[in-house]
């Protein structure tokens, strides 16, 4: 279980540019951990064969097509360093905050739908007969 996402000082400060980053984070290593397929493709022993030891293996059409299964970051920034600083050097915070504001200002959430805000309200209207605060 991963828990505490953008939580900071032990969960007494919330930052929704951590939570953005632990999110990466995350979904990394949910995909680390969920392992990687062993098959003939992802193996590519004709290219391994062909390119041979000490090869350029970035330059194959096999990697390239595949290139994205591995590395999937939105945040983390793997440019060459003069790249990065001539893009204006933002840290992966401050693309995690830039994101933020992007997602707090077009996000439309889906309605839930009757049935669960029904459920909802119960809860809520049970817990406070039970804590003595109802109306």
């Amino acid at each position: 279980m991963i828990y505490g996402l953008g939580m900071l000082e032990s969960g007494i400060t919330f930052d929704y540019g951590q939570l953005v980053l632990d999110c990466e984070f995350a979904r990394m290593i949910k995909f680390t951990v969920a392992g990687i397929d062993v098959n003939d493709d992802t193996l590519a022993l004709d290219v391994t064969r062909s390119v041979g030891p000490g090869g350029d293996y970035l330059m194959e059409d096999h990697t390239y097509e595949r290139m994205r299964d591995q590395s999937r970051a939105d945040l983390i920034d793997r440019r060459m360093r003069s790249n990065w600083e001539a893009e204006g050097a933002l840290s992966a915070y401050d693309r995690a905050v830039e994101k933020v504001r992007w997602i707090l200002e077009n996000h439309q959430p889906a309605p839930l739908s009757r049935d669960v805000r029904d459920r909802i309200r119960s809860i809520v209207e049970e817990t406070e007969k039970e804590m003595g605060i109802a109306d």
